[in-house]
């Protein structure tokens, strides 16, 4: 038995009928070295290596009334092949075909009397390939955590020898508490509950003020809720989803990031802006105002491996507004050190202080309701998450890994949502959005290689000392 984080429990919570929060991932396997590869050796994995994590076999177990956060407990019924199915894909079975499918698969929620995930064998994709399409729910995990369970599943060979290093660490040691103790627990939470909520009002209204005051006195700090534009995907999200996807060279991202003495992060989110602004230009909805990027950052210290979420998440001015691709990248910078800057001296992790002062039914309660203005409080257009993978080759099931999309959550208010994960020599873009918002979401998505391009060329024709001098005379104006 294991109680959910504040942050774990608040991901329960803002879950409605419309917004199921989610995450997944569609891999593309490549059979060509692997001709046993099957569903059956699938499942043979999975039943071996799934145990290792026990929140992975453990089912929800709410408290009385919803006073206090939920609990994972042991599922006696559990079984690997109650949560991994196969499927088949129409001919052709290229990324757009697979991606529709994904799409379907995606927009369904999780059913909440078993554990929180599930997989798909998706079968028939082109050139005798095969993909996988797995959703956990974000309870369970962050992004950083999500690449820990691959290494429950993945192998860095076709066939190793020896088990995994997941499969050699001790097992976690799993409390267990009594309905008294359970009772005992839920009475101190709402003792408590009072006074925490009010800490949690307290620091919303100083942060909040905090970020008005900084947004008056420097127009590159991270801006204010209301200062963020109104589009027409930033509305409240129906029940459907359409997920598309690209990828890009990490050897052109790193080039341009050497080049320009700027992160890999500030390229990601600079390419992505590119193709965010030209987007709108075309529907005549770019607005004057630069648009607001919600960038999430793992709180994870170094070497830890457990699983839950341990994420906060800044604002950050996409600089949208600048129509050259070097300006916007440089000034992307400058903004993303700012809002670093600003996290520092702020507690930007409300998600954990919410999940700690609100009880779980009062918090759903509250985002049930709010759906309908989530767009007047939003603090950001769009949220752009960049997760770190792996850049040797995994395989699973003796089958290697070409690449992996991944899929994030919509909530009311943001109708998008962009996740980015690094693998092998490649970043993999992965964009979610309800299509009744975004009707041509692949356009976005397509428009990521040409956005990189435009990005590198510039790096090749600008010598490099001139490049990192704009860059660090913009960072000195930007400190003063």
């Amino acid at each position: 038995m294991e109680q959910l984080s504040g942050a774990d429990s608040v991901f329960l919570s803002m879950e409605t009928p419309t917004t199921p929060t989610h995450v997944g991932g569609m891999t593309i396997l490549d059979l060509s070295e692997a001709p046993d590869f099957c569903f059956e050796k699938l499942l043979e994995v999975l039943e071996e290596r799934i145990p290792i994590e026990p929140r992975y076999t453990m089912k929800l177990r709410a408290t009385s009334y919803g006073i206090d956060r939920p609990y994972l407990v042991h599922d006696p019924d559990f079984d690997v092949r109650n949560h991994v199915k196969r499927i088949a894909v129409p001919s052709p079975g290229g990324l757009k075909e697979l991606a529709e499918l994904v799409s379907f698969l995606h927009a369904s929620p999780l059913e909440r009397d078993k554990p929180l995930w599930e997989m798909w064998l998706i079968e028939g994709a082109e050139n005798g390939r095969v993909a996988m399409y797995s959703k956990t729910h974000h309870c369970l995990m962050d992004g950083q955590a999500g690449s820990d369970l691959g290494e429950l599943l993945c192998d860095m060979e076709p066939n190793p020898k020896t088990p995994p290093s997941a499969l050699r660490r001790e097992p976690r040691v799993i409390t267990q508490f009594s309905d008294f103790e359970l009772s005992l627990r839920a009475a101190r939470e709402v003792i408590g509950a009072p006074g925490r909520l009010l800490g949690f009002v307290g620091k919303v209204i100083s942060q909040t003020t905090a970020s008005m005051r900084a947004a008056r006195k420097d127009p590159e700090a991270p801006p204010p809720p209301s200062a963020v534009p109104r589009l027409s995907f930033n509305a409240k999200v129906g029940k459907k989803r359409v997920f598309a996807c690209s990828s890009v060279s990490l050897s052109d991202v790193k080039e341009i990031k050497k080049h320009f003495d700027v992160t890999v992060n500030d390229v990601v989110l600079a390419v992505s802006g590119t193709a965010m602004r030209n987007y709108l230009a075309k529907r005549g909805e770019l607005p004057e105002e630069s648009l607001v990027a919600m960038i999430a950052i793992s709180t994870r210290e170094e070497g830890d491996s457990s699983v839950g979420n341990k994420i906060t998440s800044i604002p950050v001015s996409w600089a949208t507004d600048l129509e050259d691709p070097v300006a916007r990248l440089l000034q992307v910078h400058t903004n993303a050190d700012k809002a670093k800057e600003f996290s520092k001296n702020y507690d930007a992790d409300l998600i954990s202080g919410m999940g700690a002062a609100l009880p779980p039914a009062l918090a759903s309660l509250m985002f049930r309701s709010a759906g309908d203005y989530a767009s007047l409080f939003m603090p950001a257009n769009v949220i752009v998450s960049n997760v770190r993978g792996t850049p040797i080759p995994l395989y699973t099931a003796g089958a290697k890994i070409e690449c992996m999309y991944p899929i994030s959550v919509l909530m009311d208010g943001m109708g998008l949502n962009l996740t980015v994960v690094s693998y092998m020599d490649r970043f993999d873009f992965g964009y979610i959005a309800d299509p009744a918002l975004v009707p041509d979401l692949w356009e976005l998505a397509e428009a990521i290689p040409a956005a990189t391009a435009e990005l590198l060329e510039a790096a090749r024709k600008t010598p490099a000392p001139a490049a990192r001098s704009v860059r660090k005379k913009r960072s000195a104006e930007a400190r003063k």
